[in-house]
């Protein structure tokens, strides 16, 4: 069996990076260099230094995202704000259906109840942490004329202003792990785990691995344990695992936790996102977040949600 795996891995690779790849960068190579290979990761040849311009170049975890924009989905919602001793503070709990109806998407509610303070007065929502959700999962109006293609400008916070801006920010910090981040103040280039001054930081690997049975490549990163506060101030990712599917290069599964502390804002979030194949398309079908936010001029939030995604069509 990994006889025949490591003779698929090869011929996948030599389809991959055969295609008029660039020139590695001599920043390329050193940080190929620097990468931790399981025993059939050397086996199979794989050239480091192209798979992880491909890593560094994704945009198929946001995609995936967006790809629920142009399907019908039902998803069972859980969100939970808590107080600094776990106790619970306001909860929503629904069951939702997207349904689409020629180029336009609109909202079902077929499930709900919540607790608490989750919704203000007006019937808004009360914490930053629902309307984030509320901006991936929900739709109040109808909605029409969205695709699910990926442009430089999907993932910019430009002309945004107040909660909307922060909001934009707080999706490329979710979507974009690991890779530099404009128009965040103080943390953007943090973000890069690729940038040379921040990946001697780093302990990366590759290995093999399966997702819903299909080959993977395991991508991972981690913070080395040693390291002074000073440059424990350069980062922004504590740690992160990453599949790539082996045939297509498509992100399967992605876990990973990151933390800050910038004075006007400080975090600490961890976010785990499982993908399925339905036709073409990839889509998340899990997704679990727990994040402490304390933003200046706003109330700390300590929440955490779950989303599953079912009846794709």
């Amino acid at each position: 069996m990994r006889l025949y795996f490591l003779i698929l891995l090869g011929c996948l690779n030599t389809q991959l990076w055969s295609q008029s790849a660039p020139v590695d960068s001599l920043d390329q190579i050193r940080l190929a260099q620097s990468i931790r290979l399981s025993e059939v990761i050397i086996d199979s040849r794989l050239n480091v230094a192209r798979f992880m311009e491909q890593v560094k170049n994704d945009t198929s975890f946001y995609k995936a995202f967006k790809n629920l924009r142009v399907l019908q989905f039902t998803s069972s919602n859980d969100i939970v704000m808590r107080d600094k001793r776990g106790g619970v503070l306001a909860r929503l709990q629904s069951k939702t259906r997207q349904v689409r109806t020629g180029n336009c998407r609109s909202m079902q509610v077929l499930e709900e109840r919540s607790s608490g303070d989750f919704y203000d007065r007006r019937g808004d929502y009360n914490y930053y942490t629902a309307e984030l959700y509320a901006s991936l999962f929900f739709t109040k109006e109808m909605v029409c004329g969205e695709t699910n293609s990926i442009r430089a400008k999907n993932f910019s916070a430009r002309g945004r202003s107040g909660v909307d801006k922060h909001k934009e920010q707080l999706k490329m910090l979710l979507f974009r792990p690991g890779q530099r981040i404009q128009g965040v103040p103080l943390l953007g280039d943090k973000m890069d785990i690729f940038d040379p001054e921040r990946a001697d930081l780093y302990d990366l690997s590759i290995d093999y691995a399966e997702h819903r049975g299909e080959s993977c490549y395991l991508f991972s990163v981690a913070a080395k344990k040693e390291l002074t506060s000073s440059q424990r101030d350069k980062l922004v990712i504590d740690n992160m695992d990453t599949w790539f599917s082996v045939r297509t290069m498509e992100v399967l599964k992605r876990t990973y936790s990151m933390s800050y502390n910038a004075g006007v804002y400080e975090f600490n979030v961890s976010m785990e996102a499982e993908m399925a194949r339905y036709g073409s398309l990839v889509v998340p079908v899990l997704l679990r977040y727990v994040g402490d936010w304390d933003l200046v001029l706003k109330k700390r939030e300590r929440g955490l949600f779950t989303a599953t995604i079912y009846d794709l069509n």
